[in-house]
């Protein structure tokens, strides 16, 4: 998708670039208002996540992650910026009238189609189940549950690969590392999902991570020792510890907290690379 730069004209705008072809679509059917609970406290007023609090407002765009448009040509009007997702989003008009807004993939241009069902072709945007799928193809929004709609990788530029076909299952590879099975006849998205650059995308200054909603951070060696468990001492001093901890006194950085017995268990086959 071509880049526009922008000219350095403050240190915020410094080395930084926008899609041409994305924009801000005007407010439509599928755009509406929510109730955001965004500073992270509770009903008392109480601190109970951290680091949340502020941001910009936003409209919640309406994402159809189940494709229920089977068998129906959907042609790309618009790729719209999307303040809820790090990646961008598609507005589908389908053959019968229906509007619909779907994860962009990359490459994906205004003007393409795509359809969704079960006898598609292996094309980039189209959805379909994994029992109709060759090995090896790259894909995204996979369900879990069937009919339930994508859940494993969405964000910008997250790509899962089928690796296997056995029985009623099939074999993923997550962008995780992680290698686990799902159901043949859940579906998912042909391609890689768009934006593959904003996880190097520089906000130039803190004011832009606070528009996110995202409030600063402090070590803990910064604090006092009534504050955190790595508190206390002058200047940068060891924690004092064996092993980091959280400001609760739990085992911090590289400590697993999945569940032993969680019901998906059995379905992993590989535990995600660090």
């Amino acid at each position: 998708m071509p880049k526009h730069l922008y000219k350095t004209a403050t240190l915020s705008t410094r080395r930084g670039a926008i899609d041409s072809q994305v924009k801000s679509n005007t407010r439509n059917n599928l755009i509406y208002g929510q109730h955001r609970c965004g500073k992270g406290r509770n009903v008392r007023g109480i601190i109970t996540v951290r680091h949340r609090g502020g941001g910009h407002k936003r409209l919640y765009r309406k994402i159809d992650f189940r494709r229920n448009e089977k068998d129906i040509y959907g042609r790309i009007v618009t790729i719209e910026y999307d303040p809820n997702r790090n990646a961008y989003i598609c507005l589908i008009h389908y053959g019968n009238g229906e509007k619909r807004y779907i994860l962009h993939p990359r490459g994906a241009r205004i003007g393409d189609t795509i359809i969704s069902g079960t006898e598609v072709p292996i094309k980039m945007g189209n959805a379909l189940p994994l029992t109709h799928m060759p090995l090896g193809t790259a894909i995204h929004n996979i369900e879990i549950t069937l009919g339930r709609g994508g859940q494993l990788a969405r964000a910008a530029g997250t790509v899962a690969k089928l690796i296997a076909k056995e029985g009623k299952s099939a074999t993923l590879k997550l962008p995780s590392g992680e290698v686990r099975l799902i159901s043949q006849n859940c579906s998912a998205t042909v391609g890689q999902v768009g934006n593959t650059g904003a996880k190097h995308k520089n906000l130039g200054r803190a004011g832009s991570k606070c528009w996110l909603g995202k409030r600063p951070v402090v070590r803990g060696g910064a604090m006092n020792p009534v504050d955190h468990p790595h508190g206390g001492g002058a200047g940068k001093t060891p924690i004092g510890k064996k092993k980091p901890a959280t400001p609760w006194g739990y085992p911090a950085l590289g400590k697993r907290s999945r569940k032993r017995n969680k019901y998906s268990e059995n379905s992993i086959l590989r535990r995600r690379t660090k």
